[in-house]
């Protein structure tokens, strides 16, 4: 089994960097050169809507006959970037430190200009329900999960530019993005300076932020705020231990990816902080992830109360979890049973994942961020802390 999840691993890795990083994404419709050439259209909210979910729902790849092209994803390459440090910490090869060092600048060459700390969005335009973002627009997801993997790259290269960049991400969550308070003076992150959306898992994101960033610099006020956006997020668990995705009565679905970004994310706030008190919200939620979301037979699901989309995201989610909770050895078995369901069941023989199987079709689309870069996390937080037999 090790070898075989080893071998999956290594395909993977060779289309990666055979794509060098870049690729689609399930969002990116709004890059379609024809879209952009049909008057009026880029300024419809309900076309660009539209548009998107056409891309996102269809199993046909509509990409290279509406003109899309393929590009880096910041947030993508910091899920490779934080996979490859990954691997350095499981052997110390030197043969990574380029790759781990081409990746940094890359990154570092992509922050969004204009703010006050680092920050990075996408790499297209991006039109939700709640709201639009324009290409670039950074957001406290995707700035968070870079800012990771860059505390990441500094710990192996030691390099302080590295660690000046991440560090500043906190002054970009503080002063950039919008609050919304309740009445005991705690509050949420918006999820990007243009919006005012009241989103969990965006907020603990920047939580988790600024707790880590205080390790290095030992700024009290972040780890002061952090506990008041974490008390917010807190405040909004249900009885059973889930979370709706937002405060919004068009966002309360329930659903595991972003269930697992709100624990690894207490959890992670409860490392760097000392903050124990909220063990009893991670134990609660942790047992509703484990009950709701996954089959004996190691399926994941997307959503608590539907077995379909089976989605790769939620599948590489599970592991990176079980990581971040030390949670991975006394759910192995389990582990390795959704490795292999998604290796034998959603790994192309070219080497990539696909994007969901729904019932009686897969969409076999090759995304770089949702499918490629999250397995690759996943599959070398995996072998990093997983037992060796």
């Amino acid at each position: 089994m090790k070898q075989h999840i080893t071998d999956s691993f290594q395909r993977l890795n060779t289309y990666c960097r055979n794509e060098q990083f870049k690729g689609w994404d399930p969002y990116d419709g709004l890059n379609s050169k024809v879209f952009h050439s049909l008057p009026g259209l880029n300024r419809s909210r309900i076309a660009r809507l539209a548009w998107i979910q056409a891309f996102k729902r269809n199993p046909l790849n509509l990409r290279r006959i509406l003109l899309v092209p393929k590009g880096y994803n910041p947030k993508g390459l910091g899920l490779f970037l934080h996979g490859y440090c990954n691997l350095y910490q499981l052997n110390r090869s030197e043969e990574l430190i380029p790759t781990i060092r081409d990746l940094s600048e890359r990154i570092i060459e992509l922050t969004s200009d204009g703010y006050s700390g680092a920050c990075w969005g996408y790499n297209f335009d991006w039109q939700a329900k709640a709201f639009f973002q324009p290409a670039g627009t950074p957001t406290v997801v995707a700035s968070t999960f870079i800012g990771y993997a860059l505390f990441e790259a500094y710990d192996i290269l030691g390099d302080p530019r590295i660690l000046e960049v991440a560090s500043s991400i906190s002054d970009f969550i503080l002063k950039d993005l919008n609050r919304t308070y309740d009445d005991d003076g705690n509050f949420a992150f918006s999820y990007s300076p243009l919006d005012q959306s009241q989103v969990f898992n965006a907020t603990l994101l920047g939580s988790r932020m600024l707790a880590r960033t205080y390790s290095y610099t030992g700024n009290r006020q972040l780890l002061d705020e952090a506990a008041k956006s974490v008390r917010f997020a807190v405040s909004h668990q249900n009885e059973d231990g889930s979370w709706a995705y937002s405060t919004l009565p068009y966002h309360q679905w329930i659903d595991s990816f972003h269930t697992g970004y709100n624990l690894e994310c207490l959890s992670e706030y409860q490392r760097y902080s000392g903050d124990e008190s909220y063990k009893d919200v991670i134990s609660r939620g942790f047992q509703f992830y484990l009950d709701h979301f996954f089959m004996e037979d190691g399926r994941c699901k997307y959503y608590h109360n539907s077995l379909y989309p089976i989605d790769i995201h939620a599948s590489a989610q599970f592991i990176i979890t079980l990581v971040r909770l030390n949670q991975l050895q006394p759910n192995q078995p389990m582990a390795e049973r959704v490795l292999m369901w998604i290796i034998d069941h959603m790994q192309d023989k070219k080497g990539f994942f696909y994007f969901q199987i729904k019932k009686g079709l897969r969409i076999k689309i090759p995304y770089i961020r949702w499918s490629q870069a999250w397995m690759f996390y996943a599959m070398s937080a995996y072998m990093l802390n997983s037992n060796g037999d």
